[in-house]
This record gives structure tokens, C-alpha cells and sequence, in this order.
């Protein structure tokens, strides 16, 4: 695949960190250096391209590897701190010879995360065993990012939407954005570009007008993803999760409320991860604003997500959500006045704003799920079961697409034994189908390249 690129210029560096690794003890220095190396040297090389290569318009996880095969990192101990010693690294990322400052702090926030996850959360001391274990890693590695502010009141709105979105789309993302932090509100996302990108870009004026002086733009992300969606140029915040059910359970218990743009089948699992939450009958109660909202042009798209999950989860599941199209300003609105109950419910349930420990969660949404051939099939899409863990099932079933269609692990496995078969009930299966073939014509599976499926629905 290497010679389907033309060689780009790079360039040898050093750099040291700040904030976070600035101050680190010998014996932390040595535990960082080992761990960088060996079995996660390569995950640190594909992560760190990634951040390097900030604001890239591929999703094919194997094309910044391609064009810039030389590229190595490596982390060198020193008496003072640790120093990245960076080999063959795309110059895009420098200016007159100096790594551009937002870059750096996206790179040191790589080795730190992978570090932390190799070192502290994977070294024995967490819990793997029971829901309260999981979340206490999620809050670990959060507050080890230093993403979490204590003392605020709730104000970060998490926005969820495709990769691959036409221009229409991504210019209603950054109205939206606009409006939202006209209103003081701060942007999480997954990082990427697309409907990632947009809210952050439109923030970024609302907040320079309103002059906010430290404005949070987060990305979290996961190394199975990071590669085919690189950190938007916007981003000042990023955090890898070690797996996308920790990257989805941080979005949730860290944000205050969601905005769902059109997207793929990203975004149907992000959707379907939410709703199985809500639908548990210990969080019947709690206040979660969630809107799903486009340009007049997308209001086709939600009326098939609308379809799909009255039919797959019923008609309590809708009533979680509202439809907004093309009224960013009602949509801010709604997010805002959603913070206002969030609030009052954190308060009388003696609840942190910065992390929502009382929400439910079930053990099987945070185990993680590695798609392949088998697991797929094994998946249980039939009527009869508790919704929540239907929710369960067709969030994984999506999750599998993803990996197929994106990450890297996925891609192999795919080209080695074929597409995923997905079973079910007839009526889900051909409601799934009909939802999949839709993202399909609508370009909302991949933007570089054409689309070859890597599942088949099976009734």
C-alpha cells in the first residue's frame, strides 16, 4: 500500500513536555520509558502519527503509516523529565523547525494516556471484575487527563455525528457550535474531523466573543480509532480510553448532555449505547438532554434513526430524545435548560457535576467487545429480551461495522475471511438492513474510497 503514496518531507526533532510529565520522579521515568516499549512501542508510533498528521481528511487507518513509513518515536529518559525523540516525522506538524504548540500537547497527551493505561489502570490495582471497578477507571484515566473541573456547574455538551458528513451538514455543526458557546457551553467530541470538528470550529468564535478565558474543546478517542480519525486542529483537550466502552462511558459520565448529528454507523452505536442506558429501569429518573438534529437536508436521515428504534426499542426509547431540524438556536436552547435540570437532580442526589457517578450502567455495556466473525454472529437481535440489553446487542452488532469498516484489526479480519454475518429476528434484521443501505448511499460509511460492505444481514 506504501507505493500508492508519493513521499512527503519530514523531519528529526526532540522535544520535552509541559504539564503532566513536566515532573516526574526517576522511578516514574523508568516505569514510562518500559512501558513505551516492547508490545506498546508500535500503538505509541500509530497514536503519536495520528496526533502529528492533525487535521487529515483520510479514515483509512493504514494511510499515514503509507506516507510516512520511516516515522518512529521514541521516549528517552533523562535526569530532569523524559524528551521524545521523534525520526522521519511529517513536517506538517512543524513550523521554522519547531513542533506547533498544540500538536506538542497532543503528543505528550498520547504518552501519557497509553503510559497510565499500561502502568497504573492495567498493572493490578482496578477492579476488572465488577461495574464499580470499570468506572473507576474511566474516572482514573479522566482525572489523570485532567479533562474533569471541580466547582462548575454543569456546561459541557458532548456532540455525536459522522466522520464522513456532506458541506451542509458540517456548516449546520458549526452553527450549532456557535450558539452553544454564545451560551457558555463547552464542546467534548470524539475528536475527529467532520461533525467532531464543526461544533468545536463554531464554538471558538462564540467563546472569543463572550471572552471565555479557558474554553474546553475535549476529543476522546481509543488507539483501535485514533488512526483513522486524527485529532481536529481544534481540540486542546485529548484523551485516549483504552477500548471504546471506556471511551463511550467516559462520554456519558463526563458530559451533561448530547447533540447527535448525522452520522454512520458511529454514530447509530453511539445512539444505541445511550438509549440502553436510559432504558434501565434505575435510571428512569434521570435527566439526560439528548437532541438529534441536522440541516433540513438530514431530516430524512432521523426519520429512519427514529424508525429503527421505535421498531428495535420501542416508544419509551424515543421519548428520550427530541428531533430538532435546522434551528440551532432552539437546540442550544434546549441544551441549556437541560444543564439547569441536570443540576438540580445532581444537587438532590448529592452527585458530582464532574462526574455522574449515579448513573446505572450494566456490566455487560462496559465489557468489552472484540468484533470478529463469531462474536458477531453470536449476537442475540430478537424481540423478548429486556430492552436495555437488546440496546446491549445492537450496539455491539454496530460497533462490529465500525471496526469493519475503520480499524485496522477489523479491516484484516475482513479481507482474510469476508464479511461479518449479523442474525436476528426478521423484522430487525431487514429494519438494520434498511438503516445500513441508507448510510450506504448516503456516503456515511467512508469518505476516502468506495464502500465495500464488511457485514451481511442474515434473518
Amino acid at each position: 500500500m506504501s507505493d500508492t503514496y508519493a513521499p512527503l518531507s519530514t523531519v528529526n526533532a526532540r522535544v520535552t513536555p509541559r504539564g503532566g510529565l513536566d515532573i516526574l520522579s526517576r522511578a516514574e521515568i523508568a516505569r514510562l520509558t518500559d512501558a513505551t516499549q516492547g508490545s506498546l512501542r508500535e500503538t505509541l508510533r500509530r497514536c503519536a502519527l495520528a496526533v502529528l498528521t492533525v487535521g487529515s481528511d483520510s479514515d483509512d487507518p493504514r494511510a499515514a503509516s503509507a506516507r510516512y513509513p520511516d516515522f518512529d518515536i521514541e521516549v528517552q529518559q533523562m535526569d530532569r523529565g523524559i524528551r521524545l525523540e521523534l525520526k522521519n516525522a511529517p513536517a506538517i506538524a512543524f513550523v521554522d523547525g519547531e513542533l506547533i504548540r498544540g500538536v506538542a500537547d497532543l503528543l505528550f497527551a498520547v504518552v501519557r494516556d497509553i503510559a497510565y493505561t499500561a502502568i497504573d489502570v492495567q498493572g493490578g490495582q482496578f477492579d476488572f471484575d465488577t461495574s464499580e471497578g470499570l468506572t473507576s477507571v474511566v474516572f482514573e484515566i479522566l482525572r489523570n487527563a485532567r479533562v474533569m473541573r471541580p466547582h462548575q456547574d454543569p456546561n459541557l455538551v458532548v456532540c455525536w455525528g459522522g466522520h464522513s458528513i456532506g458541506r451542509e451538514e458540517y456548516l449546520y455543526t458549526k452553527r450549532v457550535g456557535y450558539e452553544l458557546g454564545l451560551r457558555g457551553l463547552d464542546i467534548c467530541t470524539g475528536c475527529g474531523p467532520g461533525a467532531m470538528k464543526g461544533p468545536m470550529k463554531g464554538a471558538t468564535i462564540a467563546h472569543a466573543k463572550q471572552r471565555q478565558r479557558s474554553p474546553r474543546y475535549i476529543g476522546m478517542t481509543e488507539p483501535g480509532i485514533i488512526a483513522a480519525e486524527s485529532p481536529n486542529p481544534i481540540v486542546n483537550q485529548l484523551v485516549i480510553m483504552p477500548d471504546i466502552e471506556k471511551r463511550l462511558e467516559g462520554f456519558v459520565r463526563l458530559g451533561h448532555g448530547i447533540i447527535v448529528f448525522p452520522g454512520g454507523v458511529g454514530t447509530a452505536e453511539e445512539i444505541l449505547y445511550l438509549l440502553g442506558i436510559l432504558l434501565h429501569p434505575d435510571n428512569a429518573g434521570v435527566p439526560f438532554p439528548l437532541v438529534f438534529t441536522g440541516p433540513e437536508g438530514s431530516a430524512d436521515y432521523f426519520q429512519q434513526i427514529d424508525r429503527f428504534i421505535r421498531l428495535t426499542l420501542g416508544d419509551e426509547a424515543a421519548s428520550r430524545y427530541r428531533i430538532i431540524v435546522e434551528d440551532p438556536v432552539a437546540v442550544a436552547k434546549a441544551m441549556k435548560a437541560g444543564m439547569k435540570a441536570v443540576r438540580e437532580h445532581r444537587i438532590a442526589q448529592r452527585d458530582a457535576f464532574f462526574f455522574h457517578w449515579t448513573l446505572k450502567i450494566p456490566f455487560d455495556f462496559q465489557q468489552p467487545f472484540e468484533p470478529d466473525h463469531a462474536s458477531m454472529a453470536a449476537l442475540d437481535l430478537r424481540f423478548g429480551r429486556p430492552v436495555h440489553a437488546l440496546a446491549a446487542d445492537l450496539r455491539r452488532a454496530f460497533s462490529g461495522i465500525v471496526a469493519g469498516n475503520v480499524k485496522e484489526s477489523g479491516i484484516c479480519r475482513i479481507e482474510r475471511h469476508g464479511p461479518f454475518q449479523i442474525h436476528g429476528d426478521r423484522a430487525i434484521m431487514e429494519s438494520l438492513d434498511e438503516l445500513l443501505r441508507a448510510f450506504v448511499e448516503q456516503r456515511r460509511m467512508k469518505m476516502s474510497g468506495d464502500y465495500k460492505p464488511c457485514y451481511r444481514v442474515v434473518a
